[in-house]
């Protein structure tokens, strides 16, 4: 007997497929005894289970016997596997492929083998132990050097530590392949921020400010002192006030700054209110 292959109904698919895949992704065959294909795929299927040793899940559905359950997800041909991870539907295919198919198939949905090590990289970090962690996650970039959140991972300690040259050259190596276009483009904000920011003396720059108002130098400089140290909302009017004083100094600067940091806090419920108040001042200043 495989104890990763048994068979599921819609009576026990809650407990046998959807409970299960919070535990391993679950593979649902919905096959019939008249089908052809389904005969050559279920032993492939089997065998891989098998293998495979629990980290997947074969669960076999009769199509017949559980019609009602066939069509809640869809199934219009057969043989049709689908995918369920954490309790979801997150993938399927039709039809008895070629074995290689179905392990790269199977293959896709199980977690990386970097993932323990980023887990314990994001505990040493929460420590304050960034040197730890960074050993940690290269050690996952080199178990899956395709594990994309372990190269952004490493690129924001980079940052934290203001070792920006490492930094970005991760996120330039990303740039045209990542997935996870919102964490690069807020990742690449931070790094301008830090580049821009970095070594600043909020106090000097507020007095080179009051002794001239129209220092956009000294303005900038202290938005991005500011937004470092997450003060975003005076950074924002330091900002607003440079586009207000010359939109176009510094090949519009302020304004691309502005965009940086709307990029850097996009997502976050909590800046919701503060984003849509400065992205309409900058829209009443710029018309």
């Amino acid at each position: 007997m495989n104890p990763f292959s048994l068979d599921a109904s819609t009576a026990d698919f809650q407990d046998k497929v959807i409970a299960a895949s919070r535990r391993a992704p679950v593979l649902v065959d919905f096959w019939a005894e008249w089908c052809a294909p389904c005969r050559v795929l279920k032993p492939v299927l089997e065998k891989l289970a098998a293998e495979y040793g629990g980290r997947f899940i074969l669960a076999k559905v009769n199509s017949d016997q559980n019609q009602e359950l066939a069509a809640r997800y869809g199934v219009r041909g057969i043989p049709n596997v689908k995918a369920f991870v954490n309790g979801e539907l997150v993938d399927e295919f039709t039809g008895a492929l070629p074995e290689a198919q179905i392990r790269a198939f199977i293959d896709s949905l199980l977690p990386s083998p970097a993932e323990p090590l980023r887990a314990a990289a994001q505990e040493a970090r929460a420590r304050g132990e960034a040197e730890v962690a960074c050993s940690l996650l290269l050690d996952a970039a080199q178990l899956d050097p395709t594990n994309e959140a372990v190269q952004f991972d490493l690129a924001e300690i980079h940052i934290d530590r203001h070792q920006l040259d490492a930094a970005q050259a991760i996120l330039d190596a990303r740039e045209h392949l990542a997935q996870d276009t919102t964490r690069l483009r807020a990742l690449q904000a931070r790094l301008k921020l830090v580049a821009g920011g970095a070594g600043a003396d909020p106090a000097a720059l507020k007095a080179r400010i009051e002794a001239n108002a129209g220092d956009l130098d000294a303005r900038l400089q202290l938005a991005n002192a500011l937004a470092l140290a997450h003060d975003y909302e005076p950074a924002l009017e330091q900002l607003l006030e440079i586009v207000r004083r010359d939109r176009k100094w510094q090949d519009e600067a302020a304004r691309k700054t502005m965009l940086d940091l709307f990029t850097l806090l996009g997502g976050n419920p909590q800046y919701d209110d503060l984003m849509r108040k400065f992205r309409i001042q900058l829209a009443r200043t710029l018309n």
